[in-house]
C-alpha cells in the first residue's frame, strides 16, 4: 500500500462515527414517533448503549455488521461474512480487531444482564429498506411483550385470591 493510499483510509476511517449513525437514527425516529421514550449512550450502562429504554429495562445496541462480526462465529471470522467482508488488507489486524469487539459486545450484554437489563442488538444490514419494517415492529413487538411480562399480574396469586374470598353474591341466599 503506498502513503497515499495508506493517508486515504486512515482518514476514510477517521471518518466513521461512532454515535448519530444512520442506522441508529432509522430506529431512534421510528421508536420516537411510536410513543417509545428512551435516553441515548447512557454513561452510567456498561457499554454506553445506544438507546435505553428505562420503561422496559432494556438497552439497544445498534451495531455495523463489520465492526461487530455480524453472522461470523468465534472460529471463522478471518473468513467473514455476507455483510461482515474482512478487508485483505492487513487482514490479521482486523480479523482480532472484530473478534475484541465482539468478545468485548458479549462481557458488556453479560453485565447489563446481571443488572436486571434485557439487551436488543440491531443490525445494520436487518434495517435494509426491504427488511426495516420487518425488523422495526419485531422490535416494537420485543418491547412490548418485556413490558408485558415484568408487569403481568401471577395467575396462581389472582385465583387464590378469588377463592379465599367466598362470600355470597348479592342476588344468592345467604
Amino acid at each position: 500500500m503506498t502513503p497515499e493510499e495508506q493517508a486515504r483510509r486512515s482518514k476514510n476511517m477517521a471518518a466513521i462515527k461512532s454515535k448519530n449513525t444512520k442506522p441508529e437514527l432509522i430506529v431512534r425516529r421510528w421508536l420516537w414517533a411510536r410513543g417509545f421514550r428512551y435516553r441515548l449512550n447512557s454513561p452510567r450502562l456498561p457499554g454506553h448503549p445506544d438507546l435505553v429504554l428505562r420503561k422496559y429495562r432494556t438497552c439497544v445496541f445498534v451495531n455495523g455488521c463489520f465492526w461487530h462480526g455480524h453472522h461470523v462465529d468465534g472460529q471463522s471470522v478471518a473468513a467473514g461474512s455476507v455483510c461482515c467482508k474482512i478487508p485483505h488488507t492487513n487482514r490479521e489486524f482486523w480479523v482480532k480487531k472484530i473478534t475484541r469487539n465482539m468478545q468485548r459486545d458479549r462481557e458488556e450484554q453479560r453485565q447489563l444482564a446481571a443488572m436486571g437489563w434485557h439487551c436488543i442488538t440491531v443490525w445494520e444490514c436487518e434495517l435494509a429498506p426491504k427488511k426495516r419494517e420487518q425488523t422495526l415492529r419485531s422490535l416494537a413487538f420485543t418491547l412490548n411483550k418485556i413490558w408485558l411480562d415484568d408487569h403481568r399480574v401471577m395467575q396462581g396469586y389472582a385465583q387464590q385470591e378469588e377463592e379465599s374470598m367466598q362470600m355470597p353474591m348479592a342476588a344468592e341466599d345467604a
